[in-house]
C-alpha cells in the first residue's frame, strides 16, 4: 500500500509542463507593397493553391507540371524525407506507453564463493544451468513534460518536412514554368531569324543579279552575303541556348535529356492581369514561410526537453517470471518470482552537461527565430521584386511594340528607295538589323513577362485567386501527420499516389 501512496502523490505534478510555450513571434508588417495594398500574414501553406500553371492557358504546360510531379527526383527525395519525419513523430508518440519485454534465457553460471549473504556460505556456491522466463515492464513518467514536449517537437519536424514537400514541389513547378516559357521565346526568335536568312537571302540573289547586269557592284554582294551568314550563325547559337532550356525542363520532369523533346508551339500567350490588389494572406500559402515557423515551434519545445533533465525522472519497474536451475522444473509454481515499484533518478552532478544542453536549445531556438524573420523577409522582398519586374517589363513592351512598328516601316522604305536607287544598300542592311534586333526583343520581353508573372505566383505560395480560399480550422496534427483513413488523405498522400501511378 505504501508503494500506491507514494504513486498518488507522485501523480499530482503528473500535468506539470517545464519549458516555453510556443507562441507564434509577431513580425513587423508594411502597411503596402509598392502600390499594391495588402493584409498581415500568417503561416498557412497547408490552403489549397490549385492547379496555378492553368491560369496560362497552354496545354503543352499542364502535361509538363502533370509528368513534373510525377517524376521529379527532387520531389521523390522530399516525399522520403516526410516519410522519416512523420516516423520520427510516431516514435515519440510511443513514450507515452509503457515498455514491454520478454526476455528467455538459458545459461550456465558459476556464483562466487564469497558473494554477500545473510547466512554464512562457509564455500557454497552454485555451478550449474540457469533458465529464466521473465517478463519486464518499464514507464517512465511524464511529471515534468518531458516526453510531452518531445512529442511536441517531433510533431513540428514532421509538419516543417510536410512544408518542405510542398516548397520543393512549388520549386519545381515554378522553374519548369519559367524554363518553359523562356524556351518558347527563343521559338520566336529562332522563326524570325529563319525568317529573316530567307528575306536576305531573296535580297542576296538581287545583288548577284544587279552584279551579272551591271547594275550593282560586288561590295553590294559581299554585304549581302555577309548578312545572310551572321543569322545563319545566329540561329546555332540560339539553339544551343534552346536546347539548354530542354534539358533542364527534361531533369525537371525525371526524363532522360537523350530522348525528351519539347514541341514548339504558336504566339506566346499573353501575361494574366494583375489584380488590383494583392492581399498578403496569399503570402500565408509560402511553404518555406510555415516551415520555418514549424521549425521554431520545434525548437521551442525542445527548450522544455532539456529543462526537464534537471528534475528527477521516475520509472515504474516489473519484473516477474519463472526461474530455475532445472528445465523441466522452470513452470513449477516453486520457480515464481517478481519483483515491482518505482525507480527514481536524481541528476545530482553530470559535469554540467544539462546546462549546456539547455544553452544549446536556447541558440538553436535564437537561430530558427532568427530563419522565420529572415523568411519573412525574403517572401515580402520576392514580391516586391516579382511586381516590379511585371510592371516595368509592361511598360518596356509598350514601347518595343512601337519601336517594331517604326523599325518595320524603316526597313520597308529602305528597301522601296533602294530598288529606286534612291539609297544605297548599306541603308537596306541597316534598316533590316534594327527590324530584327526589335522583333527579337519584343519576343524575349515577351518570354520575361511570363517568367515574371510566373515569379510572383511562386512569392505569393502559388497564385493569387480574386476569392481566398475559406479559412482553414485549427490543424490536428495527429491528422496532418498520422492520416489513417481515405477522408483524413492530404496532398502528400495523394500527390505519392499519382507519382505510384505513373511509374
Amino acid at each position: 500500500m505504501r508503494i500506491f501512496h507514494l504513486l498518488a502523490i507522485l501523480a499530482i505534478p503528473a500535468f506539470a509542463q517545464v519549458g516555453p510555450d510556443y507562441e507564434r513571434p509577431a513580425s513587423a508588417v508594411p502597411p503596402k507593397f509598392k502600390g499594391v495594398t495588402w493584409r498581415a500574414a500568417s503561416p498557412a501553406a497547408h490552403l489549397p493553391k490549385g492547379e496555378w500553371w492553368k491560369v496560362f492557358r497552354d496545354s503543352k504546360l499542364n502535361d509538363l507540371m502533370a509528368r513534373a510531379t510525377a517524376g521529379n527526383q527532387d520531389l521523390k527525395a522530399a516525399l522520403a524525407r516526410f516519410d522519416q519525419a512523420r516516423a520520427t513523430a510516431r516514435m515519440a508518440r510511443a513514450d507515452f506507453l509503457p515498455g514491454v519485454s520478454l526476455p528467455l534465457t538459458a545459461e550456465r553460471q558459476r556464483t562466487s564463493e564469497n558473494q554477500p549473504s545473510p547466512i554464512p556460505l562457509n564455500g557454497l556456491r552454485y555451478d550449474g544451468p540457469a533458465y529464466n522466463a521473465m517478463a519486464d515492464f518499464s514507464w517512465e513518467l511524464d511529471l515534468w513534460g518531458k516526453i510531452r514536449r518531445q512529442n511536441e517537437g517531433a510533431r513540428a519536424d514532421a509538419e516543417a518536412a510536410a512544408d518542405a514537400v510542398h516548397n520543393v514541389l512549388l520549386g519545381i513547378q515554378a522553374e519548369l514554368a519559367s524554363s518553359y516559357f523562356q524556351l518558347r521565346a527563343l521559338d520566336q526568335e529562332i522563326r524570325l531569324v529563319r525568317e529573316a536568312v530567307a528575306l536576305r537571302g531573296e535580297a542576296l540573289k538581287i545583288a548577284q543579279a544587279r552584279v551579272l547586269a551591271g547594275a550593282g557592284s560586288e561590295l553590294e554582294q559581299a554585304q549581302a552575303e555577309t548578312e545572310v551568314a551572321s543569322a545563319e550563325a545566329e540561329i546555332s547559337t540560339l539553339q544551343a541556348r534552346r536546347d539548354q532550356y530542354e534539358n533542364a525542363i527534361a531533369i525537371l520532369t525525371g526524363s532522360s535529356a537523350a530522348r525528351f523533346r519539347v514541341t514548339s508551339g504558336g504566339a506566346l500567350p499573353a501575361p494574366p492581369d494583375l489584380p488590383a490588389g494583392v492581399p498578403s494572406d496569399l503570402l500565408e500559402r509560402r511553404p518555406d514561410i510555415s516551415s520555418a515557423e514549424r521549425q521554431l515551434a520545434a525548437a521551442t519545445a525542445r527548450i522544455g526537453v532539456a529543462r526537464a533533465q534537471f528534475f528527477p525522472s521516475i520509472r515504474l519497474l516489473g519484473r516477474g517470471g519463472y526461474q530455475s536451475m532445472d528445465l523441466d522444473a522452470l513452470l513449477e509454481p516453486a520457480s515464481l518470482m517478481w519483483s515491482y515499484g518505482p525507480s527514481i533518478s536524481v541528476p545530482l552532478f553530470a559535469g554540467g552537461k544539462n546546462r549546456f544542453n539547455l544553452q544549446k536549445a536556447r541558440a538553436a531556438h535564437d537561430e530558427a527565430l532568427a530563419g522565420w524573420r529572415q523568411a519573412f523577409l525574403t517572401a515580402v522582398a520576392d514580391v516586391e521584386t516579382s511586381l516590379s519586374s511585371i510592371q516595368n517589363l509592361a511598360t518596356t513592351s509598350a514601347a518595343q511594340q512601337r519601336a517594331r512598328q517604326s523599325a518595320e516601316r524603316a526597313a520597308s522604305l529602305a528597301k522601296t528607295r533602294y530598288e529606286a536607287g534612291t539609297s544605297p544598300y548599306l541603308d537596306v542592311i541597316e534598316a533590316n538589323r534594327t527590324a530584327l534586333a526589335m522583333q527579337r526583343a519584343t519576343a524575349q520581353t515577351a518570354g520575361q513577362r511570363l517568367a515574371a508573372a510566373v515569379s510572383l505566383i511562386k512569392a505569393l505560395g502559388g497564385g493569387w485567386e480574386a476569392t481566398a480560399p475559406l479559412p482553414a480550422p485549427a490543424p490536428d496534427p495527429s491528422a496532418q501527420i498520422m492520416p489513417d483513413d481515405e477522408s483524413r488523405r492530404g496532398l502528400l498522400s495523394r500527390l505519392k499516389d499519382f507519382i505510384r501511378r505513373r511509374e
